[in-house]
């Protein structure tokens, strides 16, 4: 009987102490630790609300201690906002007698918002510092955010609230027509280095105009953005040569999320959309990425489509859908592709010349080149593939097979690869796989063998003499340089990327 009633007391002191809310804390002496000593908030647009980052406060003693405040320096005029231990405090600016307990740590959460008139003139940082405590006891971490300046580019709200919209492949969208004599951005076809552009909802290039992309040029798309190209529109993408890694030169089109973590994270926006009969693009020197699909081609007028010295990569679909396209390209690079990194579908007419064609999406279903003459939905359902050329190209990946043909016997597929490095396993009896018995289609291909890229989980497509892809290029197909510029070989190496030493 006695056991139980100690039992019983033993709860009840038990369940009083877990229920007590009331602590005896002494004041904080000023020997907080901290998780680290500045927080950066990566490079935001002005006004854009950044992402969440975080701080942690260590209380190491062996005492529950009271912080008396835990405020920004510039109170409540600083553009930073904080919320400490899930509180909010004085709008986000300063927090009074904030308890601690022993051996225990809390957690502060910090934003901003800012323009570019509040940051530094001379390197466009905003700063401030979170205080803990004053006098003999303050400690201070340091806040530090980059704030660049742009041309933001959205569709127009309408007066019941709703927003502009344009219309794309039948449907109905958030987007408005780029204006060459807009009243607030002057010419919005001509897109220039001076400063970077934000797009929200899709761009519009009207009927028989032309947008230009000068060298040097960063387009940031929102999330369900992008930029369709109208009847008769036109494309130019005119970057050049980089000569550092700032890639000065090269035109960029990215997200809007500047953070790290962003960095290569796929489908963050939409597509660059050229509609049927949009005509004359040509593209040279372009890093596209993290879109949905990074070029949709929904064919041409006639014209031919040149795209030059360009990387596509992590898009969460297709890094390019052409649809009955009339596409030239050399020295492209493209992967890592949810479905497939080139898919070129319902016929049409195809060169690719020292392309590298990867694709490393964890899947068992895609691919780095699909090629097909026929469309489910389409009338007629089928149409001529009247060339596919592969010249000197590396079709590589992660999965087992990256090459596939979808062919419909009641329409033309042509297609033929010269000096390619290919990944393809088991094509056992199948007519169209035959790479070394079908010279029709298939002529010098190095099957199954490991390009050795130099880092494929960033993007880097380089090769070196230990390349299986090292000089089998044949020399009547060659590019004079790659797509850095460099100049080729003879024989010259398979791919975009003229070998080199890898750097130490």
């Amino acid at each position: 009987m006695r056991h139980y009633i100690v039992l019983f007391i033993f709860g009840l002191l038990l369940i009083s102490t877990s229920c007590r809310t009331d602590f005896d804390t002494v004041a904080s002496s000023g020997d907080l630790k901290f998780s680290k000593d500045t927080v950066y908030l990566d490079t935001v647009f002005k006004n854009i609300g950044s992402s969440t980052y975080q701080l942690k406060v260590f209380n190491r003693s062996k005492n529950d201690i009271s912080i008396p405040s835990i405020q920004l320096k510039k109170g409540l005029n600083s553009k930073y906002r904080m919320t400490v231990d899930g509180m909010n405090g004085d709008n986000g600016k300063i927090f009074k007698d904030v308890t601690l307990l022993a051996k225990d740590s809390l957690y502060i959460f910090i934003e901003t918002t800012a323009d570019i008139t509040d940051a530094n003139p001379t390197d466009f940082l905003y700063t401030d510092e979170i205080q803990f405590d004053s006098g003999l006891n303050l400690q201070e971490v340091a806040l530090v955010t980059l704030i660049q300046d742009a041309v933001f580019l959205y569709p127009k709200q309408n007066p019941d609230g709703s927003k502009e919209k344009i219309q794309i492949e039948g449907k109905s969208v958030d987007g408005f027509y780029l204006d060459e004599n807009d009243a607030v951005n002057g010419n919005e076809l001509l897109f220039t280095n001076q400063k970077p552009y934000v797009i929200y909802g899709y761009a519009g290039v009207p009927e028989n105009k032309t947008i230009t992309f000068e060298a040097g040029a960063r387009v940031h798309f929102h999330a369900n953005s992008g930029l369709f190209l109208d009847n008769k529109a036109s494309l130019q993408v005119n970057g050049t040569i980089s000569t550092t890694d700032k890639l000065e030169n090269e035109v960029i089109f990215e997200g809007d999320r500047l953070e790290p973590e962003y960095a290569d994270v796929p489908g963050q926006w939409g597509s660059i959309l050229l509609a049927t009969s949009s005509s004359n693009h040509s593209i040279n020197h372009l890093t596209l990425k993290n879109a949905t699909i990074g070029l949709s081609i929904q064919g041409q007028d006639g014209t031919t489509f040149q795209l030059k010295n360009t990387q596509i990569y992590n898009c969460s679909q297709y890094g390019i859908l052409a649809k009955n396209a009339l596409l030239n390209s050399e020295n492209l690079v493209i992967n890592y592709c949810g479905l497939a990194s080139l898919s070129c579908v319902y016929g049409g007419n195809y060169v690719f010349t020292h392309a590298t064609i990867n694709n490393n999406w964890q899947s068992s279903t895609q691919v780095a080149v699909h090629l097909s003459n026929s469309l489910a939905g389409a009338k007629p359902e089928n149409n001529a593939l009247t060339q596919a050329t592969f010249n000197n190209c590396i079709i590589y990946g992660s999965n087992w097979n990256e090459f596939n043909l979808d062919k419909n016997p009641n329409a033309a597929f042509v297609y033929q690869l010269n000096n390619c490095l290919l990944k393809f396993g088991g094509s056992g009896t199948n007519p169209d796989y035959q790479f070394a018995t079908d010279p029709v289609h298939y002529n010098q291909i190095i099957l199954n063998q490991d390009p050795k890229f130099y880092k494929v989980s960033q993007n880097k497509f380089n090769i070196d003499k230990n390349s299986s892809a090292f000089a089998k290029g044949n020399p009547a197909f060659a590019i004079p340089t790659d797509i850095l510029g460099k100049t080729r070989t003879s024989p010259p190496d398979l791919g975009a990327y003229q070998s080199a030493d890898f750097p130490k």
